[in-house]
Formats: C-alpha cells, structure tokens, sequence
C-alpha cells in the first residue's frame, strides 16, 4: 500500500525531484499522501554548475513545466553532449553528442548502420548528429519563425545549471509539500523491525511518516544510521578530489552549448557554462599533485589565478544497499562519482521513476530489485566513465599509473569491441525499459579515443552493400539538413538572453 506520510529530509534537486516525482505519481493513482521537506537553510551548497542528460528535460515534459521559464528563472544553459579535450592525446578533441540519429534514420535490425558507416570512413560519428552541427555553430535549439520558436529536430537536449537555483525553482512547482527549515538531530526505530517510526528536529519537533527518503548528501544522516554500507570505487576510478571555482563569463562572449572536460595532467577539468559564469573544478588524483600544485596547474592551462570554493575529497562509489528498510537514499546520499558524464541527476530521475513503480507495494522483493537495479546502474556508469581514461597520452605519471591498471570490465569489453562497432546487444536493459548507458554514448567515445576499427567496420558494410549505399546517402542528406538547420536556429547566448527580455511564443 502506498505509503501515507513520506518525510524527504535533504531539499536541493534530489530532494525537490523527489518531492515533485512522488506526489505527482500518489495523484495520478489516487494515494492520499502527505509529503513533507525537511531542509535547513543553515546548510549551504558548494555547487558550480550541473550538467544533465535529456531525461531531465522528458522529466520537465512530464510536469508540464515550461522549458523557457526554467531556463529564464534558473540561468541555465543549453547542453547537447560533452567536448573532451586532450584526452586520447594532447590537441586532440572529440565531442560525444547525445541524440541518436538512428532514431529519425534508422533501418529495422539495423540500429547503428550510420555509425558502422562513418567508422568505416574513418570519418567520425558525430557527422550524422544533428547536435554535432549545433555543437560547432554554438546555436540554440530553436529558430525564432513568425514570432514563434521553431524546434531545430526531433531531439532531446540537456541543461546546464546552478544546482541551487534549479532546486529553488523545482521548490516552486511542487504541489501540496510542507517544508520545514530545521535539522535532524535523532532517528527513532522500531524496535522490532528497524524501520524508521520518526525523526527528531533540531526545533523540537518530532516528524512521524510511513517512509523516508534521505537527501542529505554525503552525510547520509538516515541511509548512514539504517546500516548502509559503502562500495568504494577508489580501485577503479584514478581521481579522488576536487576543486571547484566560478569564472565570469566575458561580455559579448558567446556560450557554448556543450560541457567541456578537458584531460590534465593529473585529472580533468570541468567547465559548465550559465547564463552568467562558467562552474568550473579540477577533478585530481592526489596521489600524484598536491592542491597547491594543481591550482598551480590550472592556472597555467587557463591563464590566469583562480579561486577554489573548496577541496574535496572524493570517495567514490555507492551504497550497497539504497532502499534499507522503509528508508531509501537518492542523490549524493546514495552514490558518488566523478562529474564526468552527467549521472548524478540522471540517475536521481531514474532510480524515482523505478520508486515510484514500486512504492504502491513496497514489499521485500520490490526492495531487492531495486537495489539491484540501482548498484546496476552505477556500476555500469563508473565502467562508463573509466572507459574515458583508455588513453595515449603517457606524458605525466598519473597517465601513465592510469594505462597500466585499466579494469576488465573495460579491457575486455574493448577487446571484443576491436572486431565490431558495439550495438544494443552488448548492452543489458535496464528495468522498465527506463534510460542508461547504452551504445549511442559509448560508440562517440569509443571512436573519439581511436578504439574503433575502420578496417572491420569497412569488412561488415562489404556483405550488405545495399545498407552501405543506404548509409551515404543518409549521411549525406542528413549533414545537408543539419547544417541548414543550424544556421536557422538562434545563437546560443542571444535566444538565452532572449528569454529574460521577453516571453516567448
């Protein structure tokens, strides 16, 4: 039975996606639930700048938010994909575009035949994305016709924000949530079955519910006294701190709808542009570099000094358990990785619509496929991201301790990978059908790194010459369709600041 009182401790955008994700999913099946938001305005943020998947905007479509008023109200920026600079080796880049344009193009059983193609050309793959071609004219997604905005495609793009003020806003469209500004000070439980009864405020207060969710990020006030453990990922991933910063935007500079992660000598750099700043960090390995040396370090490949919010020591990994109880953590609470592929609020939106799924019978077997799916999910991401460090460069010791302790999980995907362009049978469904990690964001990677082979990419194309002819002209036609549409569409920083001057139609 649906859960009557559920108390979410911990705002920000896990806990106000939360809030948001379950109340909508109590109405819409008719569960008379009463949620409440525990957050305290004593407890700042350090956060400079968040990237998305396009799973955020579906989730915005959902709630019937408008697009135009969460850019304008939040700063924030558009994303199609990431640029990675320097990482196969240095002066070389390659950008990883997240629409599929199989979906518009694709051919029945054939699901990546653009890709084997533009392989095959030693051409690479982002030729047949429309987002490619919006990346390297810096365009917004939409041309202004007749007073209206017109989609450039079919697609899904991304955001980047300020994390703060995105929660604010999602605070602002949540229906029917009491807030309470305080702090947890003790837990009760059940002395039979340990679940969760109530919580002690710092106000006095004493919260009773039927279901928890922990948001509280790395302290983990509730997921932590439940008897989570943590599963580190320090043997796999090669970074362990970070030193985020904000750098102005310059007046009249244009803003670059893609996140930059440019490979450094000990890590990499983040760069998130806003409307106003870029959010910028230095994700490092402190095994190799100081703090000192690597602010030293940025500031050398930027030019000029910069100013840490912080240094944080990064233990990656996640909970081995998520939901413990009737107690489950999201966010930061439940799982941990380097900021490099954008899986934080991704996988915040997924693991709630798995929840909410589950919640209307919360029983034990529910609980365990949910943890399972979830630590899934995460492992699958932290392969993801490793996979991004199978590189050249060999110019610092931190790139040479990285090529000689790659996983299996990535040698022998790459090993079987050399003979093939990878499809959706390499990769396992997620539950539900819902959205990960799948060939369309490991094939830009894989040919950005040089991990492809145009040799049997050409040899498969060879036995279905028919496909391959289909292939070119697709590829032809669409890179003519793409570049007109970007040049259709607005620059990226004028249509943002279009939206502060005035409403769109």
């Amino acid at each position: 039975m649906w859960p009557r009182r559920i108390v979410i401790v911990g705002g920000g955008t896990a806990g106000w996606l939360a809030a948001l994700m379950l109340g909508d999913s109590a109405r819409r099946g008719g569960h008379a639930c009463e949620i409440t938001v525990v957050e305290s305005s004593k407890i700042g943020t350090i956060g400079v700048g968040e990237g998305t998947t396009a799973v955020f905007r579906q989730m915005l479509h959902h709630f019937q938010i408008d697009e135009m008023e969460f850019l304008a109200a939040t700063g924030a920026t558009i994303k199609y994909g990431i640029r990675h600079k320097d990482w196969r080796r240095l002066g070389h880049h390659y950008d990883g575009p997240i629409d599929d344009p199989h979906r518009v193009a694709g051919q029945p059983g054939q699901p990546n035949f653009l890709d084997q193609y533009l392989v095959s050309q030693g051409k690479p793959v982002g030729e047949s994305h429309l987002f490619q071609h919006l990346i390297t004219h810096n365009r917004a997604p939409y041309a202004r016709q007749g007073g209206k905005l017109v989609a450039a495609g079919p697609h899904h793009h991304a955001f980047h924000f300020d994390q703060a003020l995105a929660g604010k806003f999602l605070r602002s469209k949540a229906r029917g949530v009491t807030v309470l500004d305080d702090q947890v000070t003790s837990l009760h439980r059940h002395p039979d079955t340990g679940d969760l009864t109530a919580i002690g405020l710092e106000g006095g207060k004493t919260l009773h519910a039927d279901f928890f969710i922990d948001c509280t990020g790395f302290r983990r006030r509730l997921i932590g006294e439940m008897g989570a453990s943590w599963t580190s990922y320090g043997d796999i991933l090669p970074v362990n701190r970070a030193m985020p910063f904000w750098v102005d935007l310059k007046p009249g500079e244009e803003i670059a709808p893609v996140t930059l992660a440019w490979a450094q000598k000990n890590g990499w750099l983040w760069k998130i542009p806003t409307s106003e700043r870029y959010g910028m960090g230095y994700v490092y390995s402190d095994a190799h570099t100081t703090p000192d040396t690597a602010k030293a370090e940025i500031e050398a490949a930027l030019g000029h000094e910069i100013h840490p919010r912080n240094d944080i020591r990064i233990d990656a990994g996640r909970l081995a358990q998520n939901w413990v109880g009737n107690c489950v953590a999201l966010g930061l609470s439940s799982s941990f990785l380097e900021p490099l592929e954008a899986t934080s609020i991704h996988g915040t939106v997924v693991q709630l619509m798995l929840l909410t799924s589950l919640l209307p019978d919360p029983n034990p077997r529910g609980r365990d496929a949910y943890n399972a799916a979830c630590a899934t999910q995460v492992d699958d991401f932290r392969d993801f991201i490793r996979l991004h460090y199978v590189s050249e460069r060999r110019d610092s010791r931190f790139w040479q301790d990285v090529a000689s302790s790659h996983p299996p999980a990535v040698t022998d995907r790459l090993a079987d990978w050399a003979s093939r362009v990878p499809g959706p049978a390499d990769f396992k469904p997620f539950p539900m059908g819902l959205p990960h990690v799948s060939h369309e964001l490991h094939v830009p990677v894989l040919d950005g790194l040089g991990l492809l082979s145009p040799a049997r990419a050409k040899a498969w194309l060879a036995g279905r010459p028919t496909l391959r002819s289909l292939a070119r002209k697709t590829t032809l036609a669409s890179h003519k369709d793409h570049l007109q549409a970007a040049n259709r569409c607005l620059p990226h920083r004028a249509f943002l600041v279009s939206l502060q001057k005035e409403p769109t139609a």
